[in-house]
């Protein structure tokens, strides 16, 4: 490089001399003055040599042209070098080169992958014209860092300016949508969107009915997808994964079923949605078999797929499964360590959640965050670990670990001492707590005065949650349980009246068991099952066969004014009890039974497992809205405390 310098001063002619010795001067080299072998910039860029590239361009000086401007920036974008990218746009303020406004397009797009938003900004507010694609670039640089209200701004600020947005713009702002006030914005967006005939282009497609979806507005995220007069693997994902995160997974599994039929071709992303459908209705048949059709596949395991065949196996009760993959990853994310935690701990297995938080914290490759430590505490409280679980706990609060407790870790404190029958400790660290107590805390704490039979605190609790959620008809039951329990019968019946009086509806509980590939519901009192007979007979059955055993109905469970043998007819039709009998009459004998509830399994339907577990010698796991049940010989993980 110094002898082509050296040759560039001494053997050329006296006009090249003046312009090195001034090389920002606007008199320009003539091509024919270097050497015929000079370096072309677009060949050094295209076999990856920027650094040569960029020497080469400071000595063509002011002969750089569009087209080497546009290689050298592309290759900048391409391997995000930005140092290299601001070399270039100063050599172009320097020679004062006049890009035009493909080349500042080009600078935003390389700012914008350098997450210099700023600089990205700049060169748009300094552009003396601005097309659609200038003005998308900076837009899409704001939503892909999360600058939604700076995005939607810019975007109003296009239209004032007269420019026509594409299909590119409106797929980009809209994934900007996403607040309760950028929801209404999209929804004008929309509009907009139609009046310009765009609404069945593929990529504003997807990125509408994304944004319905992530809104809860599912079936205007559907009425988009069956818009649509063609449709990729990102529009079925969108809908299927919307489906999924709403909780409505029998209908993401059904559309995905459909789809697979129609020739869709799924990616790992479409995967990854189905098994979190998979994972809400706890069907492990399915999801091995969503797992084998990875595997041929041969798909690569991104960290997002391998984490939700971890959440999946977990909460189909099969954390060996979970375990083996998390331990085959060979890169981890804290949402990785999270899902295995959360396993632990819905499981009841607080050793092992604390024993891999140890191993979290000694690896020191990721660094713990809120839900790390709620799943630590929690796995603590149901494993029955509360001296672990408060040292755990002032840890956080003296931020030995760098991090301060939310009001979630509060609730599980409450949930540890409630655990423990510790239950005036709870109720006094309520009130000296530097938050505002939650409903779900209060809930925790009555839940502790019901077992541990503390009218006094419990009365107290239940008029404060009747306050904060009259409409729960879980907190009317749990205090009437109380009262049962303590021989208040007045009281029981005062509760009673008091739910008809405040018109309270309990939601409708829902069980269901998977077989052979097939999700059987039950839902209490159910006659809508092909073979409803055989199995309310076989609950009949089981019923005397347990009660021989000293099975006793928890009658307290009906909160209906009605005799002792209606309530036990009501009790017996309870959804996990017809889901128990059906699994009994279709699965041969010695097999686990597994349950799924829709809502927390009630004292009866507890009671009742466990008995039907040890005189029928089948293991039992139940699954409800806070924790598993794993039921062998007529004992629970529990402890009999959920």
């Amino acid at each position: 490089m110094i002898w082509k310098i050296t040759s560039l001063i001494f053997h050329r002619p006296k006009q090249v001399l003046s312009s090195i010795s001034n090389p920002f001067s606007r008199q320009r080299i003539l091509l024919s003055t270097f050497p015929a072998n000079s370096p072309d910039l677009k060949t050094l860029c295209s076999n990856g040599q920027l650094k040569e590239a960029l020497l080469e361009m400071g000595i063509q000086g002011l002969e750089v042209e569009f087209q080497g401007y546009d290689s050298v920036l592309t290759e900048c974008i391409s391997q995000t070098a930005i140092r290299e990218g601001q070399r270039v746009h100063a050599h172009m303020i320097k020679t004062c080169y006049e890009p035009p406004v493909y080349l500042r397009t080009r600078l935003i797009v390389l700012y914008n992958k350098c997450r210099c938003l700023g600089d990205a900004r700049r060169v748009l507010d300094e552009m003396p014209e601005r097309n659609v694609v200038s003005w998308t670039a900076m837009i899409s640089g704001y939503s892909r860092r999360g600058y939604a209200s700076e995005a939607l701004h810019l975007f109003v600020e296009m239209l004032m300016s007269g420019t026509a947005p594409n299909e590119f713009t409106f797929a980009t702002v809209l994934t900007s949508c996403t607040s309760s006030s950028g929801f209404q914005l999209g929804r004008q967006i929309h509009s907009l969107v139609i009046k310009t005939s765009f609404e069945s282009h593929i990529f504003v497609g997807s990125s509408l009915l994304d944004m319905y979806a992530k809104a809860g507005k599912i079936c205007e995220a559907r009425g988009v997808f069956d818009g649509l007069p063609e449709r990729d693997v990102v529009s079925c994902t969108a809908i299927i994964s919307g489906y999924a995160q709403l909780g409505l997974d029998e209908e993401a599994l059904d559309l995905f079923r459909r789809l697979q039929k129609e020739g869709m071709r799924s990616n790992y992303v479409t995967y990854a949605s189905v098994l979190t459908a998979l994972s809400g209705l706890a069907a492990l048949d399915h999801g091995r078999q969503v797992h084998s059709h990875v595997l041929r596949a041969k798909l690569p395991f991104y960290v997002v797929l391998q984490n939700s065949l971890i959440d999946m196996y977990s909460k189909c009760g099969s954390l060996t499964y979970s375990r083996r993959i998390f331990d085959s990853m060979p890169e981890r994310t804290v949402i990785s360590w999270n899902a295995m935690l959360v396993g632990y701990s819905k499981h009841g297995l607080g050793r092992e959640a604390v024993e891999l938080f140890k191993l979290m914290k000694e690896e020191n490759k990721v660094k713990p965050d809120s839900v790390t430590f709620l799943a630590v505490l929690s796995g603590c409280s149901h494993g029955g670990m509360e001296d672990r679980g408060l040292e755990i706990f002032y840890e956080m609060v003296n931020q030995k670990d760098g991090f301060e407790p939310e009001i979630e870790h509060y609730g599980c404190v409450v949930d540890l001492f409630g655990r423990a029958g510790r239950v005036e400790e709870a109720f006094e660290f309520i009130k000296k707590m530097p938050f505002e107590p939650t409903a779900a805390i209060w809930g925790s704490l009555l839940g502790a005065c019901r077992v541990h039979q503390n009218v006094h605190i419990g009365e107290f609790v239940a008029r404060r949650l009747l306050e904060i959620e009259p409409e729960n008809a879980g907190n009317y039951v749990i205090l009437s349980n109380l009262y049962a329990s303590a021989g208040r019968w007045d009281d029981v019946r005062t509760v009673r009246e008091l739910m008809k009086e405040k018109a309270v509806i309990k939601e409708p509980g829902r069980s269901w068991i998977e077989l052979d590939q097939t999700l059987h519901t039950f839902h209490a009192s159910d006659r809508s099952h092909p073979r409803k007979e055989e199995v309310f007979a076989k609950v009949r059955e089981l019923s005397i066969k347990i009660k021989e055993a000293g099975y006793v109905p928890e009658l307290s469970c009906v909160l209906y004014d009605v005799d002792d043998e209606q309530k036990e007819k009501i009790l017996q039709g309870h959804s996990e009890k017809l889901a128990l009998a059906f699994g009994l009459i279709c699965t041969p004998g010695g097999t686990p039974v597994r349950i799924i509830k829709n809502l927390r399994i009630c004292v009866d339907c507890h009671n009742f497992a466990k008995f039907l577990s040890r005189v029928y010698g089948r293991e039992v796991s139940l699954r409800d809205k806070n924790r598993f049940h794993h039921i062998v010989g007529g004992t629970c993980s529990c402890g009999d405390y959920w």
